[in-house]
């Protein structure tokens, strides 16, 4: 009996760790995000006005750039960076980190911007 215990209790061991290892393996899009992304692009997507001002092409993220970016295309985007102004994030992020941030900007492409 305490046996089957023993063994019950290593395999919830091994389970709960590989599903921590797991959720730990997974980058979080929103958390990259306010890191990355916050200064020039806005806690929802849409760039405050001191950065529009310096930055006139700089991106909403709204339906209309939801319509024309897919998460592919931001995750080259973040690689390439575009023209003089969008930095190049090769090197300072993952292509995971890439791609949960770019996921993160399709869903607040995705939401009403007032």
């Amino acid at each position: 009996m305490n046996t089957r215990i023993f063994i019950l209790g290593l395999v919830t061991l091994a389970v709960g760790g590989a599903a921590s290892r797991a959720a730990a393996q997974t980058p979080d899009g929103h958390a990259l995000f306010i890191v990355t992304c916050k200064r020039c692009h806005g806690v929802q997507g849409v760039p405050p006005k001191l950065i529009r001002q310096e930055y006139p092409k700089v991106a909403t993220f709204d339906s209309a750039f939801g319509a024309n970016h897919s998460e592919d295309s931001i995750v080259t985007i973040l690689t390439n960076g575009k023209g003089r102004d969008m930095k190049s994030f090769k090197g300072k992020l993952t292509l995971p980190q890439m791609r949960a941030v770019a996921a993160y900007v399709r869903e607040l492409a995705e939401r009403p911007h007032h």
